[in-house]
């Protein structure tokens, strides 16, 4: 099921052929650089379906990133109900990636992201959408500000779902972008 296109790739549910690529970028040391924990088949096959799932029954989620010419799966790109956060309103909707290494520093990340802010704002008709990541995470903080989102500091959060073992990734920071700023943007 096709959710989006962009000029390289297709933004699709997750199929059976993609588990064994799913499994690997979530138990990846690189990939999961920022992440307290790395996931096994099993555990890998369950976030999946959760993730197929949701994206079946409410038409966004953070789906499979294939290349246009190959159909091969490179990463994830969507759009994602977070829950658990406290310090976020009820609702809120954040953006968030995770590619294969082999295919970062290609711009994919940003092309996809910026179909999804499209959807978000032009089709559900959000008023802002967020993102957040370890504070050291550069690389996806860079691609925040690429998208045009702006840094919430009074906003920064220490996650949750990050235990005390790993202080390092325990605090988040928080980016924003309304529906006007992104409008704005686009003129």
């Amino acid at each position: 099921m096709t959710l989006l296109e962009t000029d390289r790739l297709v933004l699709r549910n997750w199929s059976e052929e993609d588990r064994p690529f799913f499994h690997r970028i979530n138990s990846d040391d690189t990939v999961m650089e920022f992440f307290p924990f790395r996931r096994n088949r099993e555990e890998a096959d369950a976030v999946m379906d959760r993730i197929r799932d949701g994206i079946a029954k409410n038409g966004f989620g953070f789906a499979a990133a294939a290349l246009k010419c190959s159909g091969k799966p490179i990463g994830f790109v969507g759009l994602h109900k977070p829950s658990g956060l406290t310090n976020l309103p009820d609702g809120s909707i954040e953006i968030g990636w995770r590619l294969a290494p082999e295919y970062w520093g290609k711009g994919y990340v940003t092309e996809a992201a910026q179909a999804w802010l499209a959807f978000g704002f032009d089709k559900l008709g959000l008023e802002e959408i967020v993102s957040f990541a370890v504070v050291h995470n550069a690389r996806s903080i860079a691609v925040m500000r690429r998208i045009g989102m702006h840094h919430d500091p009074n906003g920064d959060f220490d996650h949750p779902g990050v235990p005390e073992s790993h202080p390092h990734l325990k605090r988040h920071a928080l980016y924003r972008l309304t529906q006007s700023d992104w409008r704005a943007a686009q003129k």
